[in-house]
């Protein structure tokens, strides 16, 4: 007999969960059922099919991953600010691998479109890099390259690419540095705009 109270937005919970526990690759439909204590057919009438589960745990991750990222720049500007901003992604990042790597697969532009979520992500991303006096299109060239050095380090460091005895931690907030450093010193495509 199925459990009373399956909802949505639990059954999404439950996913990021289980993500987070066995890889969001792994996350299956059946597994989650069994989580439940349920046949799959239960869930079907909560979620569509298993990429709509997975598109509902990517925008769960995403909001939880931007209210992290929004509370920690909060009243920070400039250096202080892109490293809050990126420490707050790398702690979310390592804390919960399954649900982080659904922020990082394609997702139906119509799907997109309608997530407050990752629009607010890409707002913050902005702002942060407006304090730079960047405008288009160096703000979209500065944003991906922020996202793909975090992923990078990230991606390294969960799977234990560094080796070295060099000091994680310090190698990080080295890069940081760096990245602020490369955003005051940015070959702009167009004059600056006014601070």
């Amino acid at each position: 007999m199925a459990r009373a109270g399956l909802t949505a937005e639990r059954v999404t919970r439950a996913a990021a969960d289980l993500a987070d526990a066995v890889g969001f690759d792994n996350m299956s439909v059946s597994a989650l059922a069994r989580s439940f204590g349920v046949k799959d057919a239960s869930l079907y009438s909560h979620v569509k099919n298993l990429k709509d589960l997975r598109e509902r745990v990517a925008l769960l991750a995403a909001g939880e991953m931007v209210d992290r990222i929004a509370a920690a720049v909060a009243g920070r500007a400039g250096q202080d600010a892109l490293a809050a901003f990126a420490n707050a992604y790398r702690q979310y990042a390592l804390a919960h691998p399954g649900r982080y790597a659904a922020t990082q697969v394609s997702i139906d532009p119509a799907v997109l479109a309608g997530s407050a979520a990752f629009a607010r992500n890409v707002e913050l991303t902005y702002a942060i890099l407006r304090a730079y006096r960047l405008s288009e299109p160096d703000l979209t060239d500065a944003g991906r390259l922020l996202r793909s050095t975090f992923h990078g380090y990230i991606t390294l460091e969960a799977n234990g690419g560094f080796t070295h005895v060099r000091d994680v931690d310090a190698s990080w907030d080295r890069a940081i540095t760096a990245l602020h450093f490369l955003l005051q010193n940015w070959p702009a495509t167009h004059p600056r705009t006014a601070p």
